[in-house]
């Protein structure tokens, strides 16, 4: 792998990790087209790695302020600071202790799935790629019409994210985890879909999304002498930078388009892909 093609990787790792279009899937096809169809899984991994620093900049605040709770959680202190009712995921201890409880739930769903899904992904072809592309589509497409429905509904304001909306995140980031299907894009869908809060569904996606990216890295640990010999040093280091810079940059947009409810934009372009690469590829 050149040094240019391990940016150009970056690149699309930023943009479609954080945007609802699946990166796992985008590098797959990208590395087919480049003529890099023995690139270790690791190296995936390595970017996502990337974008998950993006992710703990980006979040610092959320981060700290779930670290506190659970600080005061441990040693039985009360919250000496005024509570933030508009935070739903830590704006009270209340909040912050079941927003905790849930990211160890979905966290342990997704694990469990992931393990399964990792020994079929070296094994997928590109065309149930693109099938995935078209399942994200769909997900992305009935997860705003569920939400629209939902605020014309009063819903009693909740506090953290419950047991319920937990498993239902986190069995969502598993099949995120197939390539084609988002995992933000799923983890969104799957959080919408248990009727939280657009907002908070979009932050505690890509909180959930910490845990998640550890455990593959720790998963794929083993091949990492195989991405020195295959790969080397430089591209890979050139990929991560590259990776952290868009995914920071996308991270403001999408969470713009999370606000107003427009993720389902994005299936204008996973269809005609998905279609084309069934066709094509």
């Amino acid at each position: 792998m050149s040094v240019i093609q391990g940016i150009l990787l970056g690149i699309l790792q930023g943009v479609a990790e954080f945007l609802p279009i699946s990166s796992s899937g985008h590098l797959q096809i990208a590395q087919k087209l480049f003529g890099l169809e023995e690139i270790p899984l690791l190296f995936d991994v390595f970017l996502h790695l990337a974008t998950l620093l993006a992710v703990c900049i980006f979040f610092w605040k959320k981060i700290w302020e779930l670290l506190k709770c659970l600080g005061r959680w441990i040693s039985k202190k009360d919250n000496k600071n005024p509570p933030q009712e508009e935070d739903i995921l830590c704006g009270t201890d209340k909040a912050g202790r079941r927003t905790i409880i849930a990211l160890i739930i979905s966290t342990v769903i997704t694990g469990v799935i992931g393990i399964i899904t990792s020994k079929l992904i070296p094994q997928m072809p590109l065309k149930v790629v693109c099938i995935g592309f078209l399942i994200t589509a769909a997900l992305l497409i009935i997860s705003k019409i569920l939400n629209d429905k939902n605020e014309k509904i009063v819903l009693q304001k909740q506090e953290g994210v419950s047991v319920k909306q937990s498993v239902l995140i986190g069995f969502m980031q598993g099949v995120g985890t197939l390539p084609g299907i988002s995992r933000s894009g799923s983890t969104i869908s799957g959080a919408l879909f248990g009727k939280l809060d657009r907002k908070a569904a979009g932050e505690y996606s890509f909180l959930v999304s910490i845990p998640a990216i550890l455990g593959a890295f720790l998963l794929e640990l083993k091949d990492l002498g195989e991405v020195s010999e295959t790969i080397g040093a430089v591209p890979v280091i050139a990929g991560c930078i590259s990776a952290f810079i868009t995914g920071f940059l996308a991270l403001f947009g999408l969470m713009k388009l999370i606000k107003h409810g427009k993720l389902a934009w994005f299936s204008a372009y996973l269809i005609p892909a998905g279609i084309l690469g069934l066709i094509f590829l």
